[in-house]
């Protein structure tokens, strides 16, 4: 079944948002199978009259869409629009009618009344932006695809959940939700509004109370009760593939900003920082740069978070490799989209468009359909390798690391340590983190906790809890102070 949209607004105004919403409802991996979109500038020149063309078109559609600015647009004889023309031949044949206001600072007055005669009849959203139009329009048709029972089950996000109520999400999560939009993206709910009004503006919660999957994952107080494998799974390796015995892992789980946040915390932890003294710089700040950009490490995890396929049973994984990164999101990439387009200019195709709104406004996504390009340019930028990406089933982007050969030789040099200098006997109960450590010290006992760092790639405290284990095992001791002092191996 094919459900035909007519698309109506004044085309000067809207020229670029009605092509890219026909593309966008066309291509949709959902809203593709369900319709199919009418356009009056996609018909070849006739001699009709161009009303006459329009408004048969109408009366073959089954939902008017309708896109209102600030002009009204040109008039027939009798002073009325073509577009409002459209609106009342859809209302006199009965045919279901949507309508979307942008939030205009001043409309022309014939405009003006004709808003208000809409708002009087239907239901209708307000829109700033086109990611704000686009989000509407697909939460409007999918409720038009369940309301006729065409499907059972909306895309993931925007899937109402009879077990999710207002007492499982943090009201304390959404009023800082509010607070950051209206900060970042001029978010017009005004900051007292009720729960209720929040969610409803943001599509998560429609007329009957009924609450979007979306909203547990960005607001939830225990996601996971709902959402079992809504977690990231980060991972470091010692050598450039998967081997034990790991460096560190660990399983993060809350809400989709926790997620990313947490995520992005273990790389940057466990990655080198370059730290330079205050002469290289030109401010008293002494001057650091971390061996993988930032921004690339959170977008790409961002991505993954937000672009996942929540039906899967499958983690978002994060694994940290001797040279490189890799970020690993369930689920291909979205019907129309191919790695090659990643690389270059290219349409916005969320696979959870409610959760990618809600992550925009909080400043998590900056611009639809540019965090792959954003990657790329950070990576280039701090003299890296192109990342990567990959599609087998599941989506994964791939970050090289600057000096991966140089971490190759300091984890050989660590390793031919441990087998030439230490006594098994002595170290027969200590993991291989403490046992790489342990090397590292009798071999230099002047080494400090950076040089520690930099050699391993472990983490500090994980650094702190392995020097603890050995002097509690009276293996090391500390002679002198931690600045000035150096290491005493005493077996």
């Amino acid at each position: 079944m094919s459900f035909k949209i007519f698309i109506s607004s004044v085309q000067k105004e809207f020229a670029k948002e009605r092509k890219w919403l026909a593309d966008y409802i066309r291509k949709d991996a959902i809203l593709g199978r369900f319709f199919d979109v009418f356009l009056f500038e996609d018909v070849p020149a006739q001699e009709r009259n161009a009303a006459g063309v329009y408004l048969d078109e109408v009366a073959e559609s089954d939902i008017y869409l309708g896109i209102l600015g600030a002009l009204y647009g040109n008039m027939n004889a009798k002073g009325v629009s073509a577009t409002e023309q459209e609106y009342n031949e859809a209302g006199k044949r009965h045919k279901e009618r949507i309508c979307f206001v942008w939030k205009a600072d001043k409309r022309e007055q014939k405009q003006e009344r004709f808003v208000e005669k809409v708002n009087a009849e239907i239901v209708r959203k307000s829109f700033s932006t086109y990611d704000e139009l686009r989000t509407a329009v697909y939460a409007a048709l999918a409720n038009f695809l369940v309301s006729r029972e065409y499907i059972n089950v909306l895309p993931f996000d925007a899937s109402k959940n009879a077990g999710i109520t207002l007492k499982d999400l943090s009201i304390t999560k959404i009023r800082s939700f509010v607070k950051t939009a209206r900060e970042k993206r001029n978010f017009k709910v005004p900051s007292g509004a009720s729960p209720d009004r929040i969610l409803t503006a943001l599509d998560l919660m429609d007329d009957n109370g009924r609450i979007a999957n979306s909203a547990a994952l960005l607001f939830g107080k225990k996601p996971q009760k709902f959402f079992i494998s809504s977690e990231v799974k980060c991972m470091q390796f010692f050598a450039d593939r998967v081997s034990k015995p790991m460096a560190d892992y660990q399983v993060y789980r809350g809400d989709v900003f926790e997620l990313v946040d947490q995520a992005t915390r273990f790389v940057m932890t466990h990655i080198k920082n370059w730290v330079g003294t205050r002469e290289t710089g030109n401010t008293a700040q002494v001057p650091t740069k971390f061996e993988l950009p930032y921004d690339a490490v959170k977008e790409a995890i961002v991505n993954a978070v937000c672009h996942r396929d929540y039906t899967s049973n499958a983690s978002v994984q994060v694994m940290l490799f001797s040279d490189r990164l890799e970020v690993l999101s369930p689920g291909p990439l979205p019907r129309g989209m191919t790695v090659e387009k990643l690389s270059r200019p290219h349409r916005s195709i969320p696979v959870n468009p409610l959760l990618a709104n809600a992550m925009f406004l909080m400043g998590y996504i900056e611009h639809a359909g540019t965090g792959t390009e954003d990657i790329i340019d950070k990576c280039k930028s701090w003299g890296l390798s192109a990342p990567e990406w990959e599609d087998d089933g599941d989506f994964k982007v791939v970050l090289y690391r600057k000096n991966a050969t140089e971490n190759d030789r300091a984890n050989e040099g660590v390793n031919e340590g441990v087998n030439e200098d230490v006594n098994e006997d002595v170290t027969k109960n200590l993991s291989d983190k403490e046992r790489l450590v342990y090397a590292l010290i009798k071999k230099n006992p002047d080494i400090t906790n950076r040089v520690l760092i930099s050699k391993t790639n472990f983490a500090h405290a994980t650094i702190e809890r392995a020097v603890k284990k050995l002097k509690e095992k009276s293996l090391i001791e500390r002679v002198g102070s931690d600045k000035t002092g150096h290491w005493k191996v005493k077996r």
